[in-house]
């Protein structure tokens, strides 16, 4: 177990548990986070907790072009019944996410620091939310963090009052992300409702390798992975 310090570095993500966990401690800070899902690294904790990072194997993923759309999903689209949008209510895309009561989980994981932390990355550009509407309502959506130099978009947290509204915004989002050329979306760890989407396991190493093939401007100059 590998305990982190002021200094803002991360183990290799081959150095992580049978569980994916590789991390204690640390903060925050926009640059420690943006190095993390550079690293293809995340945090993962409880209110109360120490930061714990994750780098989990194998690693649920899918590419934008290959997300699947259900015939029943391509009514819903076709009929208009939604509206998306991006980045006009992040703050209230991620405190429904953080709200959302989710099946055999009595707590959240999106802790107040956490908000408080995307949102700044927001506001930098590197987090984006996606907003699903219904009667202009807001019902469905995500965000997540923008890997733009790697064609990489690591999706945190959906949420949906309405049945199909985070599929909308999800599907919405894959279709933009195949027109601007991107590679992956980064779903973390399995769920069977991203496998209804199309999402699959891959290793962690073949995972890396998708953050590698393009150079980063990240790390900052003196702080990188350990």
């Amino acid at each position: 177990m590998h305990i982190l310090t002021d200094h803002i570095a991360f183990p290799h993500p081959s150095h992580a548990e049978e569980d994916g966990l590789l991390a204690v401690g640390g903060d925050l800070h926009p640059n420690r986070l943006m190095l993390a899902y550079h690293s293809g690294i995340f945090p993962w904790f409880n209110e109360g907790q120490m930061a714990l990072w994750w780098s989990p194997d194998p690693r649920m993923v899918v590419k934008p072009e290959e997300v699947h759309v259900s015939k029943s999903m391509r009514k819903v689209l076709r009929d208009d019944t939604f509206r998306v949008t991006y980045n006009q209510r992040f703050l209230e895309v991620i405190l429904h996410c953080k709200r959302m009561k989710r099946k055999e989980q009595d707590d959240t994981w999106i802790t107040n620091a956490m908000v408080a932390a995307y949102l700044k990355l927001h506001e930098m550009g590197h987090c984006i939310s996606v907003e699903v509407w219904k009667n202009d309502q807001l019902v469905g959506g995500l965000y997540g963090i923008d890997l733009k130099d790697k064609g990489i978009f690591c999706g945190e947290s959906m949420f949906s009052k309405v049945s199909n509204a985070s599929k909308v915004g999800f599907i919405t989002l894959s279709r933009k992300l195949t027109q601007q050329n991107y590679r992956l979306i980064d779903c973390q760890m399995y769920t069977d409702h991203l496998a209804t989407l199309g999402a699959a396991e891959i290793p962690r190493e073949d995972f890396l390798k998708y953050l590698s093939s393009i150079p980063t401007s990240l790390p900052p100059e003196g702080e990188g992975t350990l």
